[in-house]
């Protein structure tokens, strides 16, 4: 192969490894952004907020993304939950609605598999956020 031809190929592929890398970057920031926000919309902490869902056992019945083993099925899936229109499918969509049904799903939705398990409101607000920032 020529030595022009070889110069080439290694520029183009540090090119690809140039995009790719800015892509992962920028892909970082998105998330954090998007974290934040979530932060913010709920007055939780998206961190505290995982570590309620593990503690709370919120996988065993939900398949909720980026918790290991969170993979159940009695529940809805958790993915995209920030996009949906109601929460629990009667309540208009907003952080303390979100927290309340957290919170009191019997007080609400009488009946339904949803749990009362003595979440606290902060608590509910950290689980809020986590789940407000899956993108």
């Amino acid at each position: 192969m020529p030595s022009s031809l070889r110069w080439l190929m290694l520029l183009l592929i540090a090119a690809i490894l140039v995009t790719l890398a800015a892509g992962g970057i920028m892909y970082a920031e998105t998330r954090s952004r998007t974290r934040i926000m979530a932060e913010q919309a709920s007055g939780g902490s998206a961190r505290a907020g995982r570590t309620a869902i593990l503690a709370y056992g919120c996988g065993s019945c939900h398949d909720i993304p980026g918790i290991d083993g969170a993979n159940g099925s009695v529940g809805p899936s958790l993915a995209g939950i920030a996009t949906r229109t109601t929460v629990a499918g009667r309540l208009p969509h907003t952080p303390d609605a979100m927290t309340r049904w957290i919170r009191h799903p019997q007080a609400i939705s009488p009946g339904s598999g949803m749990p009362e398990q003595g979440v606290s409101e902060q608590e509910a607000r950290d689980i809020a956020a986590y789940l407000y920032g899956l993108t």
